[in-house]
């Protein structure tokens, strides 16, 4: 039986009709993961003009007919985001004008997502204005992968499928002769998805990092609740920005006694000073992240580890095109 991590779609399928009638553009921003996503869905990435004028306006034009057409528009609202997302307007913009049937945007990762409700007065709750943003501009649907909070979801006044990058990271890590492990989330606020991989993980053992937070991008990491004393800890987030958070439970991790620790996040930011963190000797033994956020080759360091979500990404694509169930992918 085929599953979304090792499918490839067959002759039959990539002929039908129905798959005429599917679309799929890439922004700038991960063009090696829509080429992923394609060639699982076996099509091809559309044809697209994407250029500056000099001022820095940016020009966008489609080079194919979408009349009728499903249209899927992958493009992660990474750095540098303002051009990301706007970019991701105007391609959305330009298909409402040449009549696509359905517009979806694909986004794995999802930029302005901390920013999800008022922690001090005079703030915007900017999670909530992109999604604004990206209805207004014409999108019909939603496909983000692991949003920052689930409550982003409600932002969109539109159909809105959220799909989780954990699958990828279990079945790597059950490749790997891990030992005793115990699952690790690096504050409270992670709690729930720490709990649901832990029993993605054959129900593993949870451990919870006691955190304070001085400050934005500032963290200072208390105590272990929990065994992790000669254990293998796997500590789980949805993203790794500064990596001050996974840095100071990982330290607090060895103090307490664990064996191994590795992190795993779908979105590898990974803002200064990440990389000098992670590839600390003898902290972590892997960092495992997904391709959701392309990594340049200067990003990269021994213990990291990248996965890619374009099957995963690819399947959803096709079971929205067909219209069936999406969460389904996920019951087991």
């Amino acid at each position: 039986m085929k599953t979304f991590l090792t499918a490839e779609r067959s002759e039959q399928e990539r002929v039908s009709p129905d798959t005429r009638r599917l679309r799929l553009f890439s922004g700038s921003s991960n063009l090696s993961l829509a080429q992923e996503i394609a060639d699982y869905l076996g099509i091809s990435v559309g044809p697209r003009v994407c250029k500056r004028f000099a001022d820095g306006e940016l020009y966008l034009q489609i080079q194919q007919s979408i009349r009728g057409c499903d249209v899927f528009l992958v493009q992660p609202t990474c750095a540098p985001v303002n051009d990301n997302l706007m970019e991701l307007m105007i391609m959305v913009d330009a298909c409402k004008r040449a009549s696509a049937r359905q517009i979806t945007a694909v986004i794995p990762y999802f930029g302005y997502a901390r920013a999800d409700r008022k922690t001090a007065g005079r703030e915007s709750i900017t999670a909530k204005l992109t999604a604004n943003l990206l209805v207004t501009s014409g999108v019909d649907r939603v496909l983000a992968m692991d949003l920052h909070s689930a409550q982003i979801q409600g932002y969109f006044d539109i159909p809105c499928d959220h799909i989780y990058g954990s699958p990828v990271l279990v079945d790597y890590l059950s490749t790997k002769n891990l030992g005793e492990i115990v699952v690790v989330s690096p504050d409270v606020g992670g709690v729930a998805r720490a709990r649901a991989f832990a029993k993605q993980m054959n129900d593993a053992p949870l451990a919870i990092i006691d955190k304070r937070r001085a400050a934005h991008n500032v963290s200072e990491s208390l105590t272990v609740i929990g065994d992790v004393i000669g254990k293998t800890a796997i500590v789980i987030d949805d993203m790794i920005d500064t990596g001050g958070t996974i840095y100071a439970g990982a330290r607090l991790l060895r103090e307490q006694g664990a064996k191994r620790v590795i992190a795993c996040a779908s979105h590898p930011v990974f803002s200064p000073p990440a990389l000098e963190r992670l590839s600390e000797t003898g902290l972590f033994e892997e960092v495992v992240v997904t391709n959701s956020i392309p990594l340049q080759e200067e990003r990269s360091f021994p213990q990291l580890k990248v996965l890619s979500v374009a099957n995963m990404l690819g399947e959803a694509i096709w079971r929205i095109h067909e219209e069936s169930s999406v969460s389904s992918m996920f019951r087991n």
